[in-house]
């Protein structure tokens, strides 16, 4: 790793400087270690701050998980997983950033979420809640820049529109790395397993993805998919192609694609009146 890599990772993995809830997540993790602790547990611990469990019922609510009326943290543990919970915790006060400063990283980030659990069901994939918060949270290494590096952020995005380049490739001239590689550290160091951090770190190389390729090429199609659409703003000029190795990993055809585009198309109706409804508080 070179020296401008290692400093960047240190400073952003500087938890002091991190907007997470290091009390509570603390004890989620020793509980969820624990094979003899219960969800109640766990969910007492979550429901103690209120900020928090407001935020994770928001998004358990939300069009990325396709459900509706979850009404406490007990249910959306049931119904998501612990792993879903815990990351939507740890990832809480990002996306509260994310909704006021950078609406449209939200959205993208919301419609990804949305087409990764589209595209995992229609595939009849198991743990389709955990690709959804994969797509989710496929972005966060983005947040992070802007709230660490927020000068090499501005170059970023100088690059960006001077060169007519991918958001990715601007980002490793100038920091050396990229978002994808900045989520998976951020995912590690939060302890998450890693069929959640996997597709976070190489939802633009599917091929790095050794233990999770199939979770991985859904969020990394999903990625694409919404981005064609031209919902959000992810940062990008130009659509990506698919890439070989997540289109056979999926066992795509062209007629399935179509499909799945209209279907997403659909869907993003619910995410947009869903973001401004969250805007609107």
């Amino acid at each position: 790793m070179t020296d401008k890599r290692s400093k960047l990772k240190k400073i952003i993995l500087d938890t002091k400087t991190l907007p997470t809830l290091p009390s509570v997540i603390h004890k989620l993790n020793s509980l969820s270690d624990n094979e003899r602790s219960s969800v109640r547990e766990m969910a007492r611990i979550v429901s103690s701050d209120q900020v928090l469990s407001a935020r994770i019922l928001r998004l358990a609510n939300s069009p990325s998980y396709g459900f509706h009326k979850v009404s406490t943290i007990s249910n959306a543990m049931i119904l998501l997983g612990v792993n879903v919970v815990k990351s939507l915790a740890l990832s809480s006060s990002i996306f509260a950033i994310m909704e006021k400063e950078s609406v449209g990283l939200w959205e993208h980030s919301l419609a990804v979420g949305v087409a990764a659990n589209l595209i995992a069901r229609k595939l009849g994939l198991q743990e389709c809640e955990e690709i959804a918060t994969a797509g989710l949270l496929h972005d966060i290494g983005k947040v992070i820049i802007a709230l660490k590096c927020n000068e090499a952020e501005k170059s970023i995005l100088n690059l960006v529109n001077e060169r007519q380049m991918y958001c990715i490739e601007a980002e490793r001239e100038i920091i050396d790395t990229d978002h994808a590689e900045i989520g998976g550290w951020l995912s590690k160091n939060w302890f998450l397993p890693d069929k959640l951090s996997e597709p976070i770190a190489f939802h633009h190389n599917v091929a790095q993805s050794v233990h999770h390729c199939l979770k991985t090429s859904v969020v990394h199609i999903a990625d694409v998919i919404v981005k064609a659409s031209g919902f959000g703003c992810s940062g990008d000029c130009f659509v990506p192609q698919i890439e070989d190795i997540a289109w056979n990993t999926l066992q795509l055809n062209e007629k399935m694609l179509a499909e799945l585009v209209d279907e997403i198309e659909d869907k993003l109706i619910e995410v947009k009146n869903f973001s401004l409804e969250m805007m609107g508080d």
